[in-house]
């Protein structure tokens, strides 16, 4: 899919930023998950929600892609960083700001949001602070702002987790290319075919874009993870919202999705049969549709959850 990139900034902070088309559609601005760079983005899902009328662009958060990167800042791993208790490199305020220097920078005064996992955080958190600027909010495999720290982990699934820590792959090009793809494999949709040559793209575009593996970087996820939010609780939130969660995530419990859309005033629950802590082909239609259909405005649909 053809990009024009540009590059926002948040004072000292530089964020890469990805303009994937569908000029004159409404502005829908994508977040990607924990470390990873905005290549992680499928193209045939980026076609659909163009193809539904929205004008998509995507970015790196800070710490990720080819965002500024804070590796003089101390940093363990992304769980341990829950629990810590000295100063994060930067708080959950920062990288919901870095959302709103993006649409600045493209000058959209406001816009969609649509995040998957730590970006869905991001995504409640930008509508939160910056609530003029956010038109609707999606968020898919996301934790409910709400949950900091420790109150995080009652959604994680622990042992899933483990089993990835023990993954050991080379150095090097090939052993980043496999590592991105076990992860995809690992969070893949059991009741979905999984996409080989697509998932492959997506690992290799980002490494030859000159980027460091984002899979690997745990130190950067730690940094993300840490970045402690003290704004308002999620019952503030009055975008129009729709959560999404995969019926089958290994990494997210449902009912963290369920919590969101329970706390969010009138915002809608869809549960994806089959699906894991990935968008598989089969669901773009439907997911560009429900974002589309929020976008349209009032919803007519039953609240679930």
């Amino acid at each position: 899919m053809s990009q024009a990139s540009l590059v926002a900034r948040n004072g000292d902070v530089r964020l890469a930023v990805d303009d994937l088309g569908g000029a004159g559609g409404e502005p829908l601005l994508l977040l990607m998950g924990l470390g990873v760079s905005r290549f992680w983005w499928p193209d045939g899902l980026v076609a659909a929600l163009i193809d539904a009328g929205f004008s998509v662009v995507s970015f790196d958060g800070r710490d990720a892609g080819g965002s500024t990167r804070f590796d003089g800042t101390p940093a363990g791993d992304p769980l341990t960083a829950l629990l810590r208790r000295r100063s994060p490199a930067y708080t959950a305020e920062d990288m919901a700001d870095d959302a709103v220097a993006v649409l600045d920078a493209l000058g959209w005064q406001r816009a969609h949001l649509f995040g998957v996992s730590q970006g869905g955080l991001v995504a409640q958190r930008t509508a939160l602070r910056h609530p003029q600027r956010v038109r609707t909010v999606t968020t898919f495999a996301a934790v409910p702002s709400d949950a900091r720290g420790a109150a995080v982990l009652r959604y994680v699934r622990l042992p899933f987790l483990a089993r990835l820590a023990r993954l050991r792959h080379p150095a090097g090009r090939d052993g980043d290319i496999a590592a991105g793809l076990a992860l995809l494999r690992a969070i893949a949709s059991p009741g979905h075919p999984f996409d080989e040559r697509d998932a492959r793209l997506r690992v290799e575009r980002e490494l030859d874009a000159g980027l460091r593996s984002g899979v690997r970087d745990s130190r950067a996820q730690a940094r993300q993870t840490g970045a402690t939010w003290h704004g308002p609780r999620l019952r503030g939130l009055r975008a129009p919202t729709l959560v999404l969660h995969g019926e089958r995530d290994p990494l997210i419990r449902p009912a963290a999705g369920r919590r969101i859309a329970a706390s969010v005033p009138g915002a809608r629950y869809v549960e994806l049969p089959g699906v894991g802590h990935d968008l598989p082909r089969a669901v773009w239609p439907t997911v560009a549709g429900e974002i589309r259909a929020l976008a349209t405005g009032p919803m007519k649909a039953p609240r679930h959850g």
